[in-house]
């Protein structure tokens, strides 16, 4: 429990901060940003203060949740250091996210489409790095169907994708750096980068572990 109080900590300082802004915030809420940093969708003030605080809580709920659910639960206890290193660097993104938005709400000029894609990055390059030591399970990691049937190709696969994850996330990073469309590219494509070729490369492995 002694690593939950941070956590629950930065959970509480979210919602005071959405209870002392709440009374000050306009009519319209800045809540979506196009690929330009231009604010392209609004909400209330209730969900721009209370919105990504009651997100970032039920990601905490799930999160705290699933070792505990899971059929495979006493794998966590083997990358129990990986699995919370990604709830801490998650939920710290998230009430990132929760001040830029208020800083927008506030008449402030956040450059959102840096700074989104920046802290994205920094959560690949963390989930990147642990990525080797995550053992089989069913709701975290690259759950294909070859990595969950066979315990090689799960470990193969998460060894191959961890730096495959901290390339895309530091070339997310500089991507980020140049701001509007040039930020979104890179980032979209180092994404789908680092999903299909883990997907492909367990398909693969899957098959040559069988033909043995």
């Amino acid at each position: 429990m002694k690593f939950e109080w941070p956590l629950i900590l930065l959970l509480a300082a979210s919602f005071i901060y959405g209870i002392y802004v709440y009374p000050s915030l306009p009519d319209q809420v800045p809540s979506h940003w196009n690929i330009q940093g231009e604010v392209d969708g609004w909400s209330t003030p209730f969900w721009g203060a209370f919105g990504m605080p009651l997100l970032n809580l039920g990601m905490y709920i799930m999160f705290f949740l699933i070792p505990r659910i899971d059929p495979k639960k006493e794998k966590y206890a083997k990358f129990r250091g990986a699995y919370n290193a990604f709830r801490y660097a998650l939920h710290l993104l998230l009430a990132g996210l929760f001040v830029v938005i208020m800083m927008a709400a506030r008449g402030m000029e956040p450059d959102v489409d840096r700074l989104v894609p920046m802290g994205v990055a920094i959560l690949f390059i963390i989930i990147g790095n642990y990525m080797g030591k995550i053992q089989k399970n069913y709701f975290f990691g690259i759950r294909t169907p070859w990595t969950l049937d066979n315990e090689e190709v799960w470990r193969k696969t998460h060894r191959m994708a961890g730096p495959l994850w901290v390339g895309g996330g530091l070339v997310s990073l500089i991507g980020a750096v140049f701001g509007g469309k040039t930020a979104s590219v890179v980032f979209f494509s180092a994404l789908a980068i680092m999903v299909v070729v883990p997907t492909v490369y367990s398909y693969f492995a899957f098959q040559r572990l069988k033909n043995q």
